[in-house]
């Protein structure tokens, strides 16, 4: 009886084991961009002072103190590039990822978007993202050429 009750919780933990290693789960190599562009980062909504459309979902924001910062909204604003009037709108002041909206107003009225994530950018992160939205041609850096060798001449062989 008691070799029965041993082998069930035996059993059960084994299972339990299991279980928890499939709901784990492995990442594909080309989902690792998502998490990692999950920011939390906040803006001072009074420090906003310009904006870059990169696409219809991930803008460019310019705050004071030349700081950059890139706004990823959950779903696409079209007619986000062409829109004039377009806000960022928060209860508290701070816009921050998952509390903040941008509000553009296409002409009937405004829309509003929930940000994703935001993310401050590094001088190198903001050209990265400009040459990845094709807003900025990658730099090429011309390699240099191979000095000349005396005494390096082929021979042909009969």
């Amino acid at each position: 009886m008691i070799k029965k009750y041993i082998k069930q919780v035996f059993i059960s933990f084994y299972l339990c084991g299991l279980l928890g290693c499939a709901a784990t789960g492995s990442q594909a190599p080309g989902d690792n961009h998502a998490v990692e562009s999950r920011g939390s980062d906040c803006i001072s909504q009074s420090t906003i002072r310009d904006y870059r459309v990169l696409d219809e979902s991930n803008l460019i924001v310019s705050a004071s103190a030349r700081r950059q910062y890139h706004l990823e909204l959950y779903r696409r604003a079209y007619g986000l590039r062409a829109s004039w009037q377009i806000g960022l709108n928060s209860a508290t002041g701070q816009i921050c990822s998952g509390f903040g909206d941008l509000v553009v107003d296409g002409g009937f009225g405004p829309e509003r978007f929930r940000i994703a994530s935001i993310r401050q950018l590094s001088p190198e992160d903001e050209d990265e993202l400009l040459i990845r939205f094709g807003k900025k041609e990658p730099e090429y850096r011309q390699a240099p050429t191979p000095n000349e060798v005396e005494g390096a001449e082929v021979e042909e062989l009969d």
